[in-house]
Parts: structure tokens; C-alpha cells; sequence
């Protein structure tokens, strides 16, 4: 069974982010460069907060605001809810069914040590009932 950790090793642990000064627009460009639909807010090395498109169809696009002219800051999500690398799927999938979100930043002791979504968590699930379909399989074929 595969834990948060278990998802980093696989996927890596890249972390795109933006300041909280930055402009909308910019986060939405950096988010198309990145092909994601999320980033953390990070001010000084810390985590602030979750800007994800979500945040902008919401609070930009529905309030009328100007993407450039408009602060992360002022649109992003807060606080932010994150999960040990040490909790599993399950724990990842409850939190996110639980709080309503798609994405949970990893953290540890020293800060973000990277990011999952909802696709890599059911990725994993998905992973897990092969390999137990499989062990199954083997055990009554004997």
C-alpha cells in the first residue's frame, strides 16, 4: 500500500510556486508554462498559501478584478491544509473529499518538500488493487 511519501519518490518532488506580490496573470502564465493547475504561494521559504484555478474563475473572473492588476495575495487560498509524507492514500483521499480541494502540499519538518493531486492519489489506489487482484489471482491458482 502505498503512502504520500511513496507518490513523491514516484513523481518527484518538484514544487512550482509564486510570491504573494506577484500578479494573477503572471501566476496564470507560470501555470500554463508548468502545464499545472495549482501553485503555492511561498514568502520567504514559508508557504502562505494555494493559488489553483479555482481561486481564479472564483475570485477573479466572477468578482470583475483585473488579472494584472490584481495581487496573489489578495485571491489566494488560505490557510493552507497539507499532509505528512507519512499518511496514506486513504488519509490523502479523506482529506481532500473531506475539505474539498484537488491538490495537498507535502510537509515535514523543514518546510514543502513537494505536492500531490487527487489524480496521483487515485493513480496509487488504482496501483494498489492491481497488485492485490494480482497477489490474489496467484494465491488461488495455487
Amino acid at each position: 500500500m502505498h503512502n504520500i511519501r511513496d507518490i513523491l519518490q514516484e513523481k518527484g518532488t518538484a514544487i512550482w510556486s509564486t510570491a504573494p506580490d506577484d500578479s494573477v496573470l503572471d501566476a496564470i502564465r507560470r501555470m500554463a508554462e508548468y502545464g499545472v493547475g495549482a501553485l503555492l504561494v511561498i514568502n520567504d521559504g514559508q508557504l502562505v498559501g494555494f493559488f489553483s484555478e479555482r481561486d481564479y474563475t472564483r475570485k477573479v473572473i466572477l468578482e470583475g478584478l483585473a488579472s494584472r492588476d490584481t495581487p496573489v495575495e489578495k485571491v489566494m487560498s488560505t490557510p493552507v491544509i497539507s499532509i505528512s509524507p507519512d499518511a496514506t492514500v486513504q488519509q490523502g483521499l479523506s482529506m481532500m473529499t473531506e475539505k474539498h480541494i484537488r491538490h495537498l502540499p507535502v510537509t515535514d519538518g523543514s518546510g514543502v518538500i513537494g505536492l500531490v493531486s487527487i489524480r496521483d492519489l487515485v493513480k496509487a489506489v488504482i496501483e494498489d488493487q492491481q497488485a492485490l487482484i494480482e497477489q490474489l489471482e496467484s494465491f488461488i491458482m495455487g
